[in-house]
């Protein structure tokens, strides 16, 4: 299956294939130096299988985890690039999960104002989220994603084989995403997540969220207004993420934790119940105090109040200015 991002002349396709790791040459255009960026968490066959189909890989790996998405990794990026002679007509493949693309999109973003970018997700939480849609970052002093740009990629290429590899832990934080997604705006996607496995219908799974984000992201390209949907969860969740340790607790875990705050008590029990079945967390021990000051740091707050999504009825969402005051004691209620 193929879906294209329509976005003028930043359109790109993204491709979602069993075994399309071995098509990269078809998709991509890798007659060129190309920069692979990988972590140590992904399998090596992945990256070599992309490698083997460049006319001039380099390969850099960094160590897994959110904690290394940090400005040292990113300058040995640019680094490598300067000191293999890259030019603006090379680009950047990132093969792995958020953090890789994240990383390698940002760099490409940056480096002489921008190269080109291609995403290979590997984990179910990139394919459906932020394989697409442009949004690159690293995080800095503590807070995730204050340093970034919007920086599309040429190009996306999904294989739900390699998910097989993926502990189920890594699984359950894809699936906030696409329990996220359908809440905000899929009620048939939100039924059939809880009637249904959906890992035995992934590929199905995947190409709804990816439908709904690529809907958002054609609307609003740079998050001036609808794009905000994307949020839901993400205001609270990323301040526990930052609080807990990036480390501590996946970035899935936290939205779902950031998804029970936000929707409506007469929902939450019904969105508990799609968390749980997902393996995903419904209850965290916290500093709220610290939560609160993280959340401080949000590009959406002003005067003391946060904008943040909330759910009223599943599939269909609103936006509202909430005093941190009073997410506080919504998040030591549910929490």
């Amino acid at each position: 299956m193929i879906l294209s991002m329509d976005l003028g002349p930043e359109s790109y396709n993204i491709v979602v294939e069993r075994g399309a790791l071995t098509q990269a040459g078809e998709h991509f255009n890798l007659d060129r130096k190309v920069l692979i960026v990988t972590d140590s968490g992904v399998p090596a066959e992945y990256t070599q299988k992309i490698a083997s189909q460049c006319q001039n890989p380099y390969i850099e790996t960094f160590l897994q985890g959110e904690e290394h998405k940090n400005m040292q990794v990113y300058q040995t990026l640019l680094k490598r690039m300067v000191h293999e002679g890259f030019s603006r007509s090379d680009c950047v493949v990132a093969v792995g999960g958020g953090v890789c693309g994240d990383m390698a999109g940002f760099a490409a973003a940056s480096y002489m104002r921008g190269i080109d970018f291609y995403n290979v997700p590997t984990t179910l939480l990139s394919q459906v989220d932020s394989s697409i849609g442009g949004k690159v970052a690293i995080d800095f002093e503590g807070y995730k994603n204050v340093v970034g740009a919007f920086h599309q990629p040429k190009g996306v290429l999904i294989d739900p084989d390699v998910l097989q590899t993926l502990p189920k832990r890594q699984i359950a934080s894809g699936m906030a995403e696409v329990i996220k997604m359908s809440a905000t705006c899929d009620a048939e996607l939100f039924a059939f997540l809880e009637e249904n496995d959906p890992m035995q219908h992934i590929e199905a799974v995947i190409e709804g969220a990816l439908k709904i984000k690529k809907n958002v992201v054609e609307q609003d390209p740079k998050e001036k207004g609808l794009r905000r949907v994307l949020n839901f969860g993400h205001s609270v969740g990323h301040a526990i993420e930052s609080v807990a340790g990036f480390s501590a607790l996946y970035h899935g875990e936290c939205v779902a934790l950031g998804m029970l705050v936000l929707v409506a008590p007469e929902l939450r029990a019904r969105l508990k119940r799609v968390l749980d079945k997902a393996g995903l967390p419904t209850e965290y021990t916290y500093d709220s105090a610290r939560v609160i000051e993280a959340m401080k740091m949000d590009k959406k707050v002003s005067d003391g109040a946060l904008t943040v999504v909330t759910v009223r009825a599943i599939g269909s969402f609103d936006f509202e200015k909430i005093p941190l005051n009073e997410l506080e004691n919504k998040m030591k209620e549910v929490l």
